[in-house]
């Protein structure tokens, strides 16, 4: 007869912590991305600390443009924020088997959809200056509602250096994404100036 693993507990104690900046609540969100429904409260603390802890180093978790967001602060600080944006709802605690894993809110994945669409859309602007598009090929099956956030942003940028990106990108996605990219490819060759 096998014993039922017990999950691991854990307690919130966001430190007496009251607020945290706009900020501070985007970047928390931006490291806790990299590892939604796959970590938890200790790791993403390690991300926002700039640990040089293998498990961090070994997942690539140092690329994270939020990395050592916290330097400055110890573990202990840095995950009584992290308890506090789970207190306020912005992420969420689900057990995958026996583990506490972070996975966000709704309201904390707006917050995080928008900000990633926005460094998103940064990157494809460097892009603007080579020919090299193969970027495009880290946005397919990507969250659909981001990569739809992604394409409005283009769009409003009015900017119809983006047709070549967007063309490039068009020929390797599925027929929603592609349907909105042509929409915008459309729209910037009517509307759009080249800046």
């Amino acid at each position: 007869m096998s014993r039922k693993k017990q999950r691991v507990r854990y307690e919130l104690d966001s430190g007496g912590i009251r607020y945290l900046a706009d900020e501070e609540i985007k970047a928390i969100l931006r490291a806790a991305d990299e590892i939604i429904a796959t970590g938890g409260r200790s790791m993403l603390s390690k991300i926002l600390k700039g640990s040089k802890d293998k498990k961090v180093l070994k997942h690539g978790l140092d690329q994270c443009p939020v990395y050592g967001y916290y330097r400055e602060f110890t573990l202990q600080e840095i995950t009584c924020r992290i308890d506090w944006m789970i207190k306020k709802g912005y992420l969420e605690i689900e057990y995958r088997d026996r583990l506490p894993m972070l996975i966000f809110s709704e309201i904390g994945w707006e917050i995080e959809r928008e900000t990633y669409a926005e460094e998103l859309l940064q990157k494809l602007e460097k892009l603007l200056e080579g020919k090299d598009y193969s970027f495009v090929q880290e946005l397919k099956d990507r969250n659909r509602g981001m990569i739809l956030l992604l394409i409005e942003k283009i769009k409003l940028t009015g900017n119809a250096r983006f047709i070549p990106i967007l063309k490039a990108w068009k020929e390797i996605e599925y027929k929603k994404v592609q349907t909105e990219i042509q929409r915008v490819i459309d729209y910037l060759v009517k509307e759009g100036t080249i800046y």
